[in-house]
């Protein structure tokens, strides 16, 4: 076992962790129960996989954008604001540009083919006049948006980019130099809860006019589901002052362990409950808040402690996280139109192709980050 990496192993090992479990939430969006749009629809569903998908979307983005607030800091600090914000601009801009003007389109023309009644039309033609909206809206148009212009998959990049403006704008304002990492006192228990009251209470009222889910195209471009901005943000926010004060490498492994009990507990009592319909639904976003702190501290502390090796396959697979992210959906989606003829139930095809969608995203990225242009963005 390698551990040349130190302290810092740790990260490559939860990413590669919720890369794998974003991969497998995108595969059962085609599995469980029917809801959201997705490129490819099994007619048989599972009801199981919708505990998967509570427990999943209720911490892992927001444990994704936590780590990304704790690395901006340190990249601002040895770049500089125009060399920080351009090279932000490669890395998420790019991607996001030809994901949706390239790659993103042919899901959803696949999806139109394959599932809506409209009848067959050319690619280019779809691509005129439902994807950027050039043509007349049909009057009985049953799609999310009209167009059906969108970010997909990317709209963490997208909101990550947004985030990065706004944080250095900030840093231009306040004119602050580099500053080096302080050990500042580590947040207590009580502030972690009022943490968590302040972002549950902000939930509960964004949910009322915007609940889970409804998406929207916020001033005209921005993909945006509001009812996880707060507790995204939240941590964002909370993952930059974690870099500054040092919290990460100090925080106590006792209290890490029992904010992981805190998210595991609710994670059964949520399974448990729903799956015989019991769970008091009122107080789904106490539930959600409290569990996505409870994994949120949780799973750094577990990762930093206990899963903080290395070897090369961990620190290949870290490198081609970011381009597991962009690319596996498109991977998936081949393996789901693959596996539609396969006889098998929607949970055995689940765990098929996620395994396989996960091996074949990686191997290809892997190879993919060895082109030079492709190197510098991935």
């Amino acid at each position: 076992m390698n551990t040349n990496l130190g302290r810092t192993a740790y990260f490559d090992n939860i990413r590669i962790a919720l890369i794998i479990l974003v991969l497998m939430h995108h595969v059962g969006q085609a599995y469980g129960p029917t809801g959201g749009w997705w490129a490819y629809q099994e007619p048989e569903r599972t009801r199981i996989l919708n505990i998967f998908f509570a427990v999943n979307r209720s911490f892992f983005m927001s444990l994704f954008f936590f780590i990304s607030g704790y690395f901006m800091p340190g990249a601002y600090d040895r770049k500089g604001p125009a060399k920080f914000l351009a090279d932000r601009f490669k890395r998420l801009g790019i991607p996001l540009l030809v994901f949706c003007l390239a790659i993103i389109p042919v899901l959803h023309y696949c999806y139109f083919l394959n599932f809506r009644h409209y009848g067959y039309i050319g690619f280019f033609e779809y691509y005129r006049n439902f994807w950027l909206g050039l043509g007349v809206k049909p009057a009985d148009w049953s799609g999310p948006a009209w167009p059906e212009f969108n970010f997909a998959q990317l709209w963490f990049i997208e909101h990550l980019l947004i985030f990065t403006c706004v944080y250095t704008l900030w840093r231009m304002i306040r004119n602050s130099s580099p500053g080096r990492k302080m050990d500042a006192p580590i947040p207590k228990t009580w502030q972690i809860v009022t943490f968590s009251l302040i972002v549950m209470a902000v939930c509960a009222v964004v949910r009322i006019p915007y609940p889970i889910d409804k998406w929207i195209g916020f001033l005209g471009f921005i993909q945006v589901a509001f009812a996880d901005v707060p507790r995204d943000l939240g941590w964002f926010i909370i993952g930059v002052l974690a870099y500054r004060n040092n919290w990460i490498e100090r925080f106590p492994a006792r209290s890490g362990f029992a904010w992981l009990c805190v998210g595991i507990g609710l994670s059964i009592l949520y399974s448990v409950t729903a799956w015989f319909k019991v769970f008091p639904y009122p107080l789904f976003v106490l539930w959600e808040t409290f569990l996505c702190t409870g994994f949120c501290i949780g799973f750094m502390v577990l990762f930093r402690e206990k899963i903080n090796g290395s070897n090369r396959l961990s620190v290949e697979m870290g490198l081609c996280t970011y381009g597991v992210y962009l690319f596996h959906v498109p991977v998936l989606v081949i393996f789901q139109y693959m596996f539609a003829g396969v006889h098998a139930g929607p949970l055995v095809k689940f765990a098929g192709v996620s395994v396989i969608a996960t091996v074949v995203t990686f191997a290809f990225t892997a190879v993919l980050r060895r082109l030079p242009l492709a190197r510098e963005i991935l």
